[in-house]
């Protein structure tokens, strides 16, 4: 792998006030406000950041540069231009020496990975995400289409939607453009506020903090400084970051704290 993967310990007061600029002001100052999941009147239970937007989130509209690698604050943003192609992504795929699960996902509309991949091309270009977010994250959570955990190939859910562990399989989705469609939307409410281009077919897009996450670090609980995020596993954004670097060959360092210090 190409990508150097530091993961980072759980974010602290030490963390946010090492967050560049206006960031750490808007964390700082919304600490207080951010309300836990016992005072939501509607729980999330599948956690995927039941927050209300903090105070102070505009300055997250200045980030958008369409250069993932050079943005203001130097973290990976989910908005933006596709800057891989399908060849990449498919080439990656192979690498992995795993089996695309045709005869399944075939059924769907994609029968190879490279229908995959322009699927989630053209259905992450339709919402301005870009397409590198979308596949590296499909491809973490179901173990590179290979599945084995609760859900399974011909539920057509390639992002655990609805998913809450314990054998709950989530979300199932009628073929493969609308599974895709679905994780494209839900990763559009975490990085911004912008209003969807295609109809919603995402169940949990409303239980979202609009712009609660709009770097890919952020999209691990643990390390969101708001307390929300798309999977609770400590690391999740850096897993997704290091897969991005290995997928555009650079080399990925996580932020760490200096030793002893928490």
């Amino acid at each position: 792998m190409a990508g150097v993967l530091i993961i980072g310990t759980p974010v602290c007061r030490k963390m946010l006030l090492a967050l560049p600029g206006s960031v750490a002001e808007a964390v700082a100052g919304t600490e207080e406000s951010v309300s836990t999941g016992e005072e939501q009147e509607e729980a999330d239970l599948s956690q995927e950041g039941q927050i209300g937007r903090p105070a102070g989130a505009d300055v997250f509209s200045e980030s958008g540069a369409d250069d993932s690698t050079d943005n203001t604050y130097e973290y990976y943003t989910i908005m933006g231009k596709t800057t891989v192609d399908a060849v990449d992504m498919v080439s990656l795929y192979n690498g992995r020496n795993v089996e695309f699960p045709s005869s399944v996902l075939g059924a769907g509309g994609a029968g190879t990975i490279e229908e995959f991949c322009e699927i989630i091309l053209e259905e992450a270009e339709a919402e301005g995400v870009r397409g590198e977010v979308v596949f590296v994250q499909s491809m973490l959570e179901t173990g590179w289409l290979q599945y084995g955990g609760d859900s399974g190939a011909e539920q057509f859910n390639f992002s655990g939607l609805g998913t809450t562990g314990d054998g709950v399989p989530g979300i199932s989705f009628p073929d493969v453009r609308t599974g895709i469609r679905a994780q494209v939307q839900h990763l559009k409410a975490y990085a911004c506020s912008e209003e969807l281009n295609n109809e919603c077919v995402d169940e949990r897009f409303a239980y979202v903090a609009r712009e609660s996450a709009p770097y890919v670090e952020w999209l691990g609980i643990q390390e969101n400084p708001y307390g929300g995020g798309w999977a609770a596993g400590e690391g999740y954004g850096y897993k997704l970051r290091a897969l991005l670097a290995e997928l555009k060959g650079t080399e990925y360092q996580a932020f760490k704290l200096p030793e002893g210090e928490s």
